[in-house]
Protein backbone atom coordinates (compact mmCIF):
# COMPACT_ATOMS: atom_id res chain seq x y z
CA UNK A 1 0.00 0.00 0.00
CA UNK A 2 1.18 3.63 -1.05
CA UNK A 3 0.12 6.92 0.18
CA UNK A 4 -2.41 9.03 -2.21
CA UNK A 5 -0.35 11.61 -1.44
CA UNK A 6 2.76 10.26 -2.54
CA UNK A 7 1.16 9.04 -6.15
CA UNK A 8 -0.06 12.70 -6.39
CA UNK A 9 3.62 13.76 -5.19
CA UNK A 10 5.09 11.29 -8.14
CA UNK A 11 2.61 13.00 -11.39
CA UNK A 12 2.88 16.24 -10.24
CA UNK A 13 6.72 15.87 -10.92
CA UNK A 14 6.41 13.90 -14.37
CA UNK A 15 3.86 16.83 -14.86
CA UNK A 16 4.35 19.52 -13.15
CA UNK A 17 1.19 21.44 -12.83
CA UNK A 18 2.27 24.88 -13.03
CA UNK A 19 2.52 24.13 -16.79
CA UNK A 20 -1.71 23.44 -16.92
CA UNK A 21 -3.21 26.45 -19.00
CA UNK A 22 -5.47 28.84 -16.96
CA UNK A 23 -8.59 27.23 -18.09
CA UNK A 24 -7.96 23.96 -17.21
CA UNK A 25 -8.85 21.94 -14.15
CA UNK A 26 -5.32 19.44 -12.84
CA UNK A 27 -4.32 17.89 -9.75
CA UNK A 28 -6.24 15.54 -7.59
CA UNK A 29 -10.04 16.09 -8.39
CA UNK A 30 -11.32 13.43 -6.01
CA UNK A 31 -10.07 11.81 -3.13
CA UNK A 32 -8.46 11.95 0.53
CA UNK A 33 -4.71 12.88 -0.17
CA UNK A 34 -4.44 10.58 3.05
CA UNK A 35 -5.64 7.19 1.72
CA UNK A 36 -3.96 4.22 0.98
CA UNK A 37 -4.06 2.77 -2.27
CA UNK A 38 -2.80 -0.20 -3.93
CA UNK A 39 -4.05 -0.21 -7.12
CA UNK A 40 -4.09 2.20 -9.84
CA UNK A 41 -5.37 2.49 -13.42
CA UNK A 42 -4.77 5.45 -16.16
CA UNK A 43 -7.04 6.08 -19.02
CA UNK A 44 -7.43 9.17 -21.41
CA UNK A 45 -11.26 9.76 -20.23
CA UNK A 46 -13.29 8.68 -17.67
CA UNK A 47 -16.35 7.22 -18.95
CA UNK A 48 -19.06 5.12 -17.39
CA UNK A 49 -17.19 1.97 -18.69
CA UNK A 50 -13.75 2.83 -17.10
CA UNK A 51 -15.62 3.67 -13.87
CA UNK A 52 -17.01 0.00 -14.05
CA UNK A 53 -13.77 -1.38 -14.75
CA UNK A 54 -12.04 0.60 -11.72
CA UNK A 55 -15.08 -0.78 -9.30
CA UNK A 56 -14.30 -4.33 -10.61
CA UNK A 57 -10.68 -4.26 -10.05
CA UNK A 58 -10.70 -2.35 -7.05
CA UNK A 59 -8.73 0.44 -7.80
CA UNK A 60 -8.13 3.06 -5.52
CA UNK A 61 -6.95 6.23 -8.12
CA UNK A 62 -7.52 6.18 -11.57
CA UNK A 63 -5.33 8.83 -13.61
CA UNK A 64 -7.19 10.07 -16.37
CA UNK A 65 -5.91 12.69 -18.98
CA UNK A 66 -9.19 14.40 -19.35
CA UNK A 67 -10.24 15.98 -15.98
CA UNK A 68 -13.64 15.07 -13.92
CA UNK A 69 -14.95 17.10 -13.15
CA UNK A 70 -13.81 19.37 -16.43
CA UNK A 71 -15.91 22.34 -15.52
CA UNK A 72 -17.36 23.39 -11.84
CA UNK A 73 -20.83 21.86 -10.81
CA UNK A 74 -23.52 23.40 -9.55
CA UNK A 75 -24.72 19.79 -8.07
CA UNK A 76 -23.54 16.27 -8.08
CA UNK A 77 -26.73 13.94 -8.64
CA UNK A 78 -27.69 11.04 -10.87
CA UNK A 79 -29.39 13.20 -12.97
CA UNK A 80 -25.98 13.64 -15.31
CA UNK A 81 -23.84 11.32 -16.82
CA UNK A 82 -21.22 13.12 -14.70
CA UNK A 83 -22.82 13.13 -11.41
CA UNK A 84 -23.38 9.83 -11.59
CA UNK A 85 -19.60 8.45 -11.98
CA UNK A 86 -18.75 10.90 -9.59
CA UNK A 87 -21.47 9.54 -6.92
CA UNK A 88 -20.18 5.97 -7.83
CA UNK A 89 -16.25 6.49 -7.58
CA UNK A 90 -16.65 8.32 -4.30
CA UNK A 91 -19.10 5.32 -3.35
CA UNK A 92 -16.25 3.34 -3.39
CA UNK A 93 -13.64 5.63 -2.31
CA UNK A 94 -11.75 6.21 -5.84
CA UNK A 95 -9.62 8.89 -6.16
CA UNK A 96 -9.15 10.60 -9.46
CA UNK A 97 -6.18 12.54 -10.61
CA UNK A 98 -5.51 14.55 -14.00
CA UNK A 99 -3.05 16.44 -15.21
CA UNK A 100 -4.29 17.05 -18.77
CA UNK A 101 -2.45 20.32 -20.35
CA UNK A 102 0.34 19.94 -17.65
CA UNK A 103 0.92 16.58 -19.35
CA UNK A 104 0.54 17.75 -22.85
CA UNK A 105 3.47 19.99 -22.18
CA UNK A 106 5.99 18.63 -19.70
CA UNK A 107 9.46 17.14 -20.69
CA UNK A 108 8.46 13.83 -20.93
CA UNK A 109 5.22 14.49 -21.51
CA UNK A 110 2.80 13.86 -24.99
CA UNK A 111 3.74 16.15 -27.31
CA UNK A 112 7.53 14.98 -26.38
CA UNK A 113 6.80 11.90 -26.81
CA UNK A 114 5.62 12.63 -30.28
CA UNK A 115 8.70 14.15 -31.33
CA UNK A 116 10.50 11.12 -30.59
CA UNK A 117 8.02 8.83 -32.45
CA UNK A 118 8.31 11.09 -35.23
CA UNK A 119 12.43 10.96 -34.79
CA UNK A 120 12.45 14.51 -34.96
CA UNK A 121 15.46 17.02 -34.27
CA UNK A 122 16.00 20.33 -32.69
CA UNK A 123 13.19 20.07 -30.80
CA UNK A 124 11.28 23.49 -29.45
CA UNK A 125 8.20 23.98 -28.32
CA UNK A 126 5.53 25.37 -30.28
CA UNK A 127 4.13 28.44 -28.41
CA UNK A 128 7.38 29.50 -26.47
CA UNK A 129 6.62 31.13 -22.83
CA UNK A 130 8.58 33.56 -21.03
CA UNK A 131 10.63 31.51 -18.73
CA UNK A 132 10.79 27.98 -19.77
CA UNK A 133 13.75 25.59 -21.33
CA UNK A 134 12.12 25.66 -24.99
CA UNK A 135 15.10 24.45 -27.07
CA UNK A 136 16.90 21.08 -27.21
CA UNK A 137 20.33 20.70 -28.69
CA UNK A 138 21.63 19.47 -31.74
CA UNK A 139 21.88 15.19 -32.28
CA UNK A 140 25.71 15.92 -32.01
CA UNK A 141 26.01 18.66 -29.89
CA UNK A 142 28.63 18.18 -27.20
CA UNK A 143 25.99 19.97 -24.49
CA UNK A 144 23.40 17.78 -22.71
CA UNK A 145 19.98 18.21 -23.92
CA UNK A 146 18.25 20.91 -22.16
CA UNK A 147 14.88 19.70 -20.92
CA UNK A 148 11.68 21.31 -23.45
CA UNK A 149 8.70 22.20 -20.87
CA UNK A 150 5.91 24.54 -23.31
CA UNK A 151 2.97 24.00 -25.34
CA UNK A 152 3.26 21.91 -28.60
CA UNK A 153 6.36 21.04 -29.87
CA UNK A 154 7.64 21.42 -33.46
CA UNK A 155 11.37 20.07 -35.12
CA UNK A 156 12.91 19.12 -38.19
CA UNK A 157 12.72 15.53 -40.20
CA UNK A 158 16.43 14.13 -40.81
CA UNK A 159 14.92 14.16 -44.50
CA UNK A 160 11.99 15.58 -46.29
CA UNK A 161 9.10 12.97 -46.42
CA UNK A 162 6.06 13.24 -48.53
CA UNK A 163 2.98 14.70 -46.27
CA UNK A 164 1.54 10.99 -46.88
CA UNK A 165 3.77 8.98 -45.48
CA UNK A 166 4.35 10.95 -42.40
CA UNK A 167 0.77 11.26 -41.64
CA UNK A 168 0.64 7.35 -42.22
CA UNK A 169 4.06 6.66 -40.36
CA UNK A 170 2.45 8.97 -37.75
CA UNK A 171 -1.15 6.75 -37.66
CA UNK A 172 0.73 3.24 -37.25
CA UNK A 173 2.86 4.42 -34.46
CA UNK A 174 -0.02 5.07 -31.79
CA UNK A 175 -2.21 2.76 -34.03
CA UNK A 176 -4.95 5.09 -35.33
CA UNK A 177 -7.32 3.38 -37.72
CA UNK A 178 -8.75 6.41 -39.69
CA UNK A 179 -5.97 9.12 -40.05
CA UNK A 180 -6.62 11.80 -42.01
CA UNK A 181 -4.96 14.77 -43.89
CA UNK A 182 -5.44 17.83 -45.06
CA UNK A 183 -2.70 19.10 -48.19
CA UNK A 184 -1.52 17.81 -51.39
CA UNK A 185 -0.28 14.14 -49.66
CA UNK A 186 2.97 13.83 -52.22
CA UNK A 187 4.21 17.37 -51.15
CA UNK A 188 7.92 16.80 -49.08
CA UNK A 189 7.93 18.29 -45.68
CA UNK A 190 10.36 18.78 -42.91
CA UNK A 191 9.10 21.32 -40.24
CA UNK A 192 7.06 19.46 -38.21
CA UNK A 193 4.41 20.94 -35.81
CA UNK A 194 2.91 19.16 -32.97
CA UNK A 195 -0.32 19.30 -30.83
CA UNK A 196 -2.14 16.10 -29.41
CA UNK A 197 -5.91 16.08 -28.90
CA UNK A 198 -8.16 19.12 -30.07
CA UNK A 199 -4.91 20.90 -31.39
CA UNK A 200 -6.57 22.95 -34.47
CA UNK A 201 -6.13 26.59 -32.80
CA UNK A 202 -2.42 25.67 -32.84
CA UNK A 203 -2.48 26.00 -36.65
CA UNK A 204 -1.62 30.33 -36.58
CA UNK A 205 1.32 29.34 -33.97
CA UNK A 206 2.45 26.30 -36.98
CA UNK A 207 2.31 28.89 -39.59
CA UNK A 208 3.71 31.68 -37.66
CA UNK A 209 6.69 29.04 -36.81
CA UNK A 210 7.00 28.13 -40.67
CA UNK A 211 5.66 24.53 -40.50
CA UNK A 212 5.11 22.90 -43.57
CA UNK A 213 2.47 20.02 -41.31
CA UNK A 214 0.89 20.43 -38.34
CA UNK A 215 0.25 16.38 -36.54
CA UNK A 216 -2.32 16.73 -33.96
CA UNK A 217 -5.86 14.81 -33.30
CA UNK A 218 -8.43 16.44 -34.67
CA UNK A 219 -9.58 20.48 -36.04
CA UNK A 220 -12.54 21.95 -37.13
CA UNK A 221 -13.66 21.96 -40.55
CA UNK A 222 -12.48 25.73 -40.89
CA UNK A 223 -9.02 25.09 -39.34
CA UNK A 224 -8.96 22.58 -42.45
CA UNK A 225 -9.56 25.40 -44.72
CA UNK A 226 -7.69 27.34 -43.58
CA UNK A 227 -4.32 25.16 -43.76
CA UNK A 228 -5.48 24.40 -47.58
CA UNK A 229 -5.42 28.09 -47.88
CA UNK A 230 -2.62 29.01 -46.17
CA UNK A 231 -0.76 25.79 -47.77
CA UNK A 232 0.06 24.14 -43.97
CA UNK A 233 -0.44 20.36 -44.54
CA UNK A 234 -2.48 19.11 -41.53
CA UNK A 235 -2.10 15.26 -39.98
CA UNK A 236 -5.61 14.55 -38.12
CA UNK A 237 -5.16 11.33 -35.88
CA UNK A 238 -7.98 11.14 -33.99
CA UNK A 239 -7.77 12.78 -30.44
CA UNK A 240 -8.18 9.05 -29.16
CA UNK A 241 -5.24 8.39 -30.98
CA UNK A 242 -3.13 11.35 -30.38
CA UNK A 243 -2.60 10.99 -26.43
CA UNK A 244 -4.27 7.51 -25.61
CA UNK A 245 -0.96 5.96 -26.02
CA UNK A 246 0.66 8.45 -23.49
CA UNK A 247 -1.50 6.84 -20.62
CA UNK A 248 -0.22 3.42 -21.52
CA UNK A 249 3.35 4.60 -21.43
CA UNK A 250 2.54 6.59 -18.13
CA UNK A 251 1.07 3.14 -16.23
CA UNK A 252 4.36 1.99 -16.82
CA UNK A 253 6.50 4.69 -15.45
CA UNK A 254 4.10 4.61 -12.68
CA UNK A 255 4.59 0.63 -12.45
CA UNK A 256 8.85 1.30 -12.22
CA UNK A 257 8.36 4.29 -9.50
CA UNK A 258 6.27 2.36 -7.21
CA UNK A 259 6.60 -2.05 -7.89
CA UNK A 260 4.58 -2.60 -5.23
CA UNK A 261 1.32 -1.70 -6.56
CA UNK A 262 -0.84 -2.85 -9.27
CA UNK A 263 -0.61 -0.32 -12.05
CA UNK A 264 -2.27 -1.02 -15.41
CA UNK A 265 -4.23 1.14 -18.65
CA UNK A 266 -7.66 1.03 -18.91
CA UNK A 267 -8.72 -2.14 -21.01
CA UNK A 268 -12.23 -1.18 -21.37
CA UNK A 269 -12.55 2.50 -23.13
CA UNK A 270 -11.55 3.00 -26.44
CA UNK A 271 -12.32 5.50 -29.37
CA UNK A 272 -15.67 6.12 -29.61
CA UNK A 273 -15.56 7.39 -33.12
CA UNK A 274 -16.23 3.97 -35.89
CA UNK A 275 -15.56 4.58 -38.88
CA UNK A 276 -17.94 3.15 -41.35
CA UNK A 277 -17.46 1.22 -44.69
CA UNK A 278 -20.01 2.23 -47.46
Amino acid sequence: MTSLEAVCSSLASIAPLRLAEDWDNVGLLVGNRRALVDKVMTCLTVTPNVVSEALEQQAGLIVAHHPLPFKPLARITSDSVAGEMLLRLIGAGVAVYSAHTAFDSAAEGINQHWSELLGLQSVQTLVPKAGEATVSTEPNDDRAALPIEGTGRLGCLAEPESLHSLVSRAACAVGATSPRYVGDPERKVSKIGLACGSGGSFLSAARRRGCDVLITGEATFHACLEAEACGIGMGLLGHYWSERFAMESLAKVLEATFPDLSIWASSSEHDPLVTLSV
